[in-house]
């Protein structure tokens, strides 16, 4: 028989060692220094420049302190600060309205939008297709970069923070899509700021991006057909929240450390037809919070081969919600692997999951358990009604409560999940190895 396995202390090392990696191998932010420009004894407005400047021109900067609100309305023009170039927007307003197509702005500084919500008072306010912001420091602006209603543009390399003296709910959003699609927002830094936002746009990509205390570090509202890929997350309150959204295909993400009340690595919310796949949700409140997903019940979201560890609850059910698959996952350390505050969570599909408190044989040595897991909730019924119950969580009492529910129940327990064909050691299993239906 196998009893729950004591490998704590291993999962931690194998995880700080691996989060390391990650963040060493991939390239979040700058790839090449953005010093600015510190003495703005002698301004010089950047638009004089770009005036003069025909379509299709490359304007090299030269070192100084520049000044805005710039408009840009000419295509294809390059506008490059070899990183030696501060342009401020003098908190009136935003810095560069970009109004025009194929144009590149890189090696900037951009610092002091306004600090108007109503007004989005930007770094970077985009109306345009095609565009490429690159290697771009983004500081003391409300907002980070917006995009509005636009299509094709190539964000990259940017490191983006907000206004350093707002507290976090009245800062601004790191980047904001707004109906706009096939954009792609890769490689780029998002810290200290509210929010990054993908309102009513469709087709986008997010890849190889790295987000650190912010509230959220992506938020989808009417957002279909995204993707999500190989980012980091951490130390935020959500990782990533999809709200009234579906297609999304969600891969290879490392969300870590969402803490505080609302902390969850994913939240799910009347959303369908997703896939979240190869993920690793760790250290937090919450893995995954499922809310009335999937939303249209025929559109199952898929979630399989991911990684949900040292968490309070593994998975959250807020209400009786079926119709999602679970399949391949990785339970372990967690407080609570699967929580459902309705009645059950067995009407989704769970199968072949790994749960490291599972008990039972695998005597012909096919790497599935000879009997079902099946998780029901003892003295878990307790925080059901009470929350402030699960302060105790662990405490002696409320183990010699546990022992003595499931020892001599007095009520009829709950039934949460049931996988009849539970994996029986994880390390034997990888995407490639199928296992017979």
């Amino acid at each position: 028989m196998r009893f729950a396995q004591n490998i704590g202390w291993i999962g931690c090392i194998f995880w700080l060692l691996t989060g390391n990696l990650i963040a060493q191998v991939a390239e979040f932010g700058l790839i090449q220094p953005v010093s600015g420009y510190t003495d703005n004894s002698h301004p010089i407005k950047l638009q004089e420049i770009i005036d003069q400047a025909p379509p299709g021109k490359y304007i090299k900067l030269e070192p100084g302190y520049y000044t805005g609100p710039v408009t840009i309305t000419k295509d294809a023009i390059t506008i490059d600060g070899n990183g030696q170039v501060t342009l401020t927007g003098m908190k009136k307003a935003s810095v560069i309205y970009l109004e025009a197509n194929n144009v590149t702005i890189k090696n900037l500084k951009i610092i002091e939008s306004g600090g108007s919500h109503d007004k989005i008072d930007c770094a970077v306010k985009i109306k345009g297709n095609s565009n490429v912001i690159d290697n771009c420091l983004i500081q003391e602006c409300l907002f980070g970069i917006d995009i509005f209603q636009s299509a094709h543009n190539l964000i990259k390399h940017c490191e983006i923070s907000s206004l350093s003296a707002r507290d976090l709910a009245l800062k601004g959003d790191a980047i904001r899509l707004w109906y706009s699609k096939n954009n792609l927002i890769r490689h780029n830094y998002w810290h200290h700021v509210r929010d990054m936002v993908v309102w009513y746009s469709s087709e986008n990509t997010f890849e190889s991006n790295k987000g650190v205390g912010n509230r959220y570090s992506i938020h989808f509202m009417y957002a279909h057909n995204n993707r999500i890929k190989d980012n980091y997350f951490y130390n935020n309150s959500v990782g990533v929240f999809l709200m009234y959204s579906e297609e999304t295909v969600m891969t290879g993400n490392t969300i870590m450390h969402s803490t505080g009340l609302s902390g969850m690595c994913l939240g799910m919310k009347e959303t369908s037809s997703n896939q979240i796949l190869n993920n690793r949700f760790i250290y937090s409140s919450e893995g995954i919070h499922v809310d009335v997903s999937p939303f249209v019940p025929e559109k199952i979201n898929t979630v399989m081969y991911n990684e949900i560890a040292f968490c309070g609850t593994g998975i959250k059910f807020h209400t009786n919600q079926e119709g999602n698959l679970y399949k391949f996952n990785y339970f372990h350390n967690n407080l609570v692997a699967v929580e459902a505050e309705g009645k059950t969570a067995n009407a989704n599909i769970w199968k072949n999951n790994y749960f490291d408190d599972y008990q039972g044989f695998d005597k012909n040595d096919d790497n599935i358990g000879d009997t079902p897991f099946t998780l029901y909730a003892y003295v878990e019924h307790l925080w059901t009604f009470d929350k402030d119950m699960k302060f105790f969580y662990g405490s002696p009492l409320l183990l010699v409560l546990d022992f003595l529910e499931r020892l001599a129940p007095f009520s009829e327990p709950k039934l949460v999940l049931r996988d009849k064909e539970p994996i029986f050691i994880w390390e034997d299993i990888n995407q490639d190895q199928k296992i017979v239906e």
